[in-house]
Formats: structure tokens, C-alpha cells, sequence
């Protein structure tokens, strides 16, 4: 075990340099809270790489604790003082052997995100998003939220003594929204979709003056979870899998990993080789599989009927689509959309022939691998990464139906 990372941060200067609109290019300054830019499209971080490339390690960083913040030369936050953390550990890449094989396939692999805080991914995004709206002293924020991001942000802000405002879907998953309510955030049911949420957050914003914690309306969740992309580069030894299948609603992750790769090959740590970025989406919403298919910049038209019970993808126009669609065409990959019945017949087969608890959107994944192969898209030999964005311990499983009597003759036999 290295060094901790939250005490080891002397000597540390941050190498943010400024603030960039993603559309346009324009400039923002890097000392205060920003939402979105002028042009109302996401904010990305910029950094001075050079500076990077002069004091971050790989011997260091191999040293340092196994969580998110042994990257911090390439994360936005100043010092080890304005850090929000509840342990965010790096997760482990698991084969999956007996799947693979029943494809004909190899070099299958899950990145279990389900291990970290509050079971998602999602804590990437908020520990560093939240930690920066610390150290510009944000005392309220807002959010919508489809489901495991309000659990994240609601126990993040309860860290850092921010109060937090949620609100979701009225048919998200019960067990989430419990979650969210008992980390102390004040949770609001919508009779409506994430859009109509998303609506109530902005106007709140204007009233009340929360902050803005919605999806890419915020620069700092990318940063978080770019550390997926910079995690997995270090597990394969500085090396990129050939493919990338990853759950697609929001799509913050997937345009963070690719800026995280950027950012590698520009330290030197990197070569030029990328993995085909995969967005995966469901029939019953696939806005991006939709454009892709058509060949647009962006979404033409949101997504009018959603039904998918894979609620992570479950994001009509993600405020991000042109950045999504432009990681798919760049790294040529490909978007795809699986069937609904597909997921939850895999997400059973992975956990009794491997072993693996997944959530619906990794086991989506697993569909799209096996299909992506079935159909030529990727060759049955590509190593192959697929992200199980969650725990599958939020998702419903079987009931047990087999009992035994205390009172009876057990016949053993027969068990």
C-alpha cells in the first residue's frame, strides 16, 4: 500500500491553466465556479501539459494510495485541503472467462465501478466536482438525476456541509431514491422524465441560487471520471484496450476518457494507439445509436418515448452529444442499441457462469460485446473492455422460493 493520498500533497502545485468552451474554443478563467459557456455548451478543463509532463512520475504515482487522487497532477483541484473524499478506490478489471468463451470471444473484461462510494461510478465525477464547488464555497446545489448520481451527490455534499437539492423521476428504482433521502438531501419525485427535472433544477437556480450540478453544466464531473481512462491505462501498462464498451445516457465518462488518453499520450506516458469507443444504448432510447446511424454532429431530434428499464441511458438530447458522437467517429467506434429483453437474461448469465454482479448497463454491455462480435463489428480475439457502471445490488434480482421446514424430516437426498 502506497502513500495516503489526501496527506502527502506538499510541494504540489496545480497545473490548470484555463477553461475552454467545447463548441467554440473561448477562454474562461480557471479561479471560480463556472457553469456552462456563453455558447451554453460544456466547459472542459485545460491544462498546462508541458508543466505536467516535468513532475508527475509514473514511479510516484505507482507509489501513491490506490484511489482517484494519486492523478492529481492532472485533476483540477488546488490542494489536498479542498478535497471531498469518501475513499475512491481504483476498481478492479475481472474477466469474464466462461461469457466470453460461450461467444467464441477473449480478452473480455469488466471495470467494476459498482466497488466504489455510494456504488457507482457517478462518485468519480462528484468527489472531484464537489470538492471544487468547496473551495469556491458553494453552500447549496442542485440536481437531476435519473438515479445513482443523486445517491453520489447527496453523499458527497452531506462531506463537504453543502445542501443538497434532488430531483428525479418518480419511476426511478425505489431503493435509489431511498438512498438519496437518507444521506439527508432533500429529494423531489417528478411526475415526469429527466428533462422535466433538469427544467425545475435551472429554475430553482435562478430563484433560490443553487448551483448547477447538472450533467456537463458543470466542468469538474469529467475530470473525475477521466480517471476511469487514466485508471485503466495504468492497470494495462500504459497501454489502451482495442475496444471500449461503455453505457451511454449523459455520456460525461465516455467523453472524460477520451480527453483522459489526450492528455497521457501529451505527458508522453501514452502512445498514439486509441480504443474504439462504443456507446451503448437500449431500444426503448437510443438517441445517439439514432445520429450516429444517420451520420450527424448531434442528436437531430430528443428522444420522444422512452422506455428503457436501463435507467442510466435514459437521456432524451444529452447536453453532450456533440462531444459523444465526436469520440465515436474519432476513435471509430460505433454506437449501438441492444435489445431490452437482451439485459436482464445476461445480467443473469454473467453472475451464475462468472461470478460477476453486474447493473443493467453493464450487463447492456455484455449484449452489445456479444453482438458487436456476432455480427463482425469487433473481431472475437480484440481485447475488450466493458464498464458495469454500478452495483448490481441496487437492481432487482430473482426472489428465493426454496425453503426448509425446522419441524420436518429433511430429505437430503433430494436437495
Amino acid at each position: 500500500m502506497g502513500e495516503s493520498s489526501l496527506d502527502s500533497w506538499e510541494g504540489f502545485t496545480c497545473a490548470v491553466s484555463h477553461l475552454e468552451c467545447s463548441a467554440t474554443g473561448e477562454r474562461y478563467p480557471a479561479g471560480r465556479q463556472h457553469n456552462v459557456s456563453d455558447a451554453g455548451k460544456p466547459l472542459l478543463v485545460r491544462y498546462d501539459l508541458q508543466a505536467v509532463a516535468r513532475v508527475m512520475d509514473k514511479s510516484v504515482v505507482a507509489g501513491r494510495a490506490p484511489d482517484l487522487w494519486r492523478y492529481r497532477e492532472l485533476l483540477p483541484v488546488r490542494s489536498g485541503s479542498d478535497v471531498v473524499s469518501l475513499g475512491e478506490q481504483i476498481t478492479p478489471l475481472v474477466a469474464l472467462p466462461v461469457t466470453a468463451g460461450r461467444s467464441g470471444g477473449a480478452g473480455l473484461l469488466v471495470k467494476d465501478e459498482g466497488r466504489q462510494p455510494a456504488g457507482s461510478f457517478k462518485s468519480r465525477g462528484m468527489a472531484v466536482a464537489v470538492s471544487m464547488a468547496r473551495s469556491f464555497d458553494i453552500r447549496q446545489a442542485a440536481l437531476p438525476t435519473v438515479g445513482s448520481g443523486g445517491a453520489s451527490f447527496a453523499a458527497y455534499c452531506r462531506r463537504a456541509g453543502i445542501e443538497a437539492y434532488v430531483f428525479c423521476p418518480d419511476d426511478a428504482p425505489d431503493v435509489t431514491t431511498r438512498e438519496i433521502e437518507y444521506y439527508g438531501a432533500k429529494l423531489y419525485l417528478v411526475n415526469g422524465a429527466v428533462e422535466d427535472c433538469n427544467r425545475m433544477v435551472l429554475e430553482g437556480a435562478r430563484q433560490r441560487g443553487w448551483f448547477d450540478f447538472s450533467t456537463l453544466k458543470e466542468p469538474y464531473r469529467i475530470e473525475g471520471k477521466k480517471t476511469m481512462g487514466l485508471e485503466l491505462a495504468e492497470q494495462l501498462g500504459w497501454q489502451v484496450p482495442d475496444v471500449v464498451f461503455y453505457p451511454t445516457g449523459g455520456g460525461t465518462g465516455f467523453i472524460g476518457m477520451w480527453k483522459a488518453f489526450a492528455e497521457l499520450e501529451a505527458i508522453g506516458w501514452l502512445g498514439k494507439k486509441r480504443p474504439r469507443m462504443v456507446a451503448v444504448q437500449t431500444t426503448g432510447c437510443a438517441p445517439i445509436v439514432e445520429a450516429f446511424e444517420g451520420g450527424h454532429a448531434e442528436i437531430q431530434t430528443p428522444w420522444r418515448d422512452i422506455r428503457t428499464r436501463v435507467h442510466g441511458v435514459r437521456v432524451a438530447k444529452a447536453l453532450g452529444d456533440f462531444l459523444i458522437l465526436r469520440v465515436v467517429y474519432e476513435s471509430g467506434g460505433f454506437a449501438i442499441a441492444v435489445a431490452e429483453e437482451d439485459v436482464e437474461p445476461m445480467r443473469t448469465a454473467v453472475a451464475r457462469e462468472d461470478g460477476v454482479m453486474l447493473c443493467p448497463e453493464g450487463a447492456a454491455c455484455v449484449v452489445a460485446w456479444r453482438d458487436a462480435v456476432a455480427n463482425g463489428r469487433i473481431g472475437a480475439d480484440e481485447q475488450a473492455v466493458i464498464f458495469n457502471t454500478a452495483t448490481g445490488l441496487r437492481s432487482p434480482m430473482p426472489p428465493v422460493t426454496r425453503r426448509l421446514d425446522v419441524r420436518a424430516n429433511v430429505d437430503y437426498a433430494a436437495l
